[in-house]
């Protein structure tokens, strides 16, 4: 049972419970003690891939974290709140809406390295204390600028709904319709009871994709992404739909995660412990080298190409190196 669980968290659940529903999960099965830890924070508003790390899987956990994600998430334009999503309290509104137009000309503008300031409400430290904690406290969080990179940005070609959301929900608890993000890659939705002329030409709310580098904010992103196009906004629906290697083909619900463990059936959804490694190279060891490497000595006359590689013995982990002009040298081992 060393390897990777993926969830497809649902709405309302935190990163942490989530681990707390494997760790209760593997105890159902009857399985050994083991460590567990989650490969990325997903924000309790947010589904989507959250990778749970088993084992010896867990010494990878903290490269997860670096890794890329990609985001579904809707931007409701016209109101601006103080988390910067459906939890919120309203702080600015605008009876401006943008065209479809000057959405396309914006996004290129958000996209490739750019600086964007963290929401208040983040697990972000300020002098020692969450970001979060300060701004529920009523104090004035001013958190610095941070360089991220969105590798991709553009509109998402079909509904929260059709792709799998929480029950369909738009973040609000009401129901995300088919009609959410039309066909067309922009939409407009009028508001009931008739908007003025100048509401009705343009998008009450639009659903985009965003491929993202790590420490990037789709509350901060969605917040700027309003602002640039004369407006403000709010995310209203956030799903991650990968992180790392992990999509959503791989995940599972938590129904089916208590299913699997009641059945003693949980290795049918563990991946092993090189799924997280599939952007590396594999380096196949003899017996003489794992060893070595397993006693933590470097190796000497290894022919690979600069840069991390996943040491095996056969079929079985061994670490992961770092190898440098033909030297080989551990940075996790993996007690396999």
């Amino acid at each position: 049972m060393h390897g990777w669980l993926i969830l497809d968290k649902p709405l309302g659940l935190g990163s942490t419970q989530g681990v707390a529903a494997v760790k209760g999960a593997l105890r159902t099965a009857g399985a050994a003690k083991l460590k567990v830890g989650h490969g990325g924070t997903l924000d309790p508003l947010a589904t989507g891939v959250l990778p749970i790390a088993i084992g010896e899987a867990t010494k990878l956990a903290g490269r997860m974290l670096d890794g890329d994600k990609v985001y579904d998430f809707m931007i409701r334009f016209g109101e601006q709140t103080d988390t910067l999503d459906a939890e919120g309290k309203v702080i600015a509104t605008s009876a401006a809406r943008p065209t479809s137009e000057a959405l396309e000309a914006v996004l290129p503008r958000f996209t490739g390295p750019i600086a964007q300031v963290p929401p208040a409400y983040s697990a972000l430290k300020v002098d020692g204390a969450r970001a979060y904690d300060l701004a529920r406290a009523g104090e004035e969080v001013v958190l610095a600028t941070r360089d991220v990179t969105v590798h991709g940005l553009g509109v998402c070609q079909s509904s929260p709904a059709r792709r799998g959301g929480p029950s369909g929900s738009d973040g609000r608890g009401g129901a995300a319709t088919s009609d959410s993000v039309a066909a067309s890659p922009l939409h407009h939705r009028p508001a009931a009871g008739g908007p003025p002329p100048r509401a009705r030409e343009g998008l009450e709310e639009i659903t985009l994709t965003a491929h993202v580098s790590k420490g990037t904010y789709i509350r901060s992103l969605a917040r700027d992404i309003a602002l640039a196009l004369g407006t403000v906004g709010h995310v209203t629906y956030l799903r991650r739909t990968r992180a790392g290697p992990f999509t959503l083909a791989e995940a599972i619900s938590l129904d089916k995660l208590d299913e699997l463990a009641k059945a003693r059936g949980l290795e049918h959804s563990l991946l092993p412990l090189g799924a997280g490694l599939d952007d590396i190279p594999a380096l196949s060891l003899t017996p003489d080298q794992a060893g070595a490497l397993r006693q933590g000595r470097v190796l000497a006359g290894i022919a690979a190409d600069d840069g991390q590689a996943f040491a095996l013995l056969g079929e079985t982990p061994v670490a992961l190196v770092e190898v440098e002009s033909g030297l080989a040298r551990v940075v996790r081992g993996f007690n396999l």
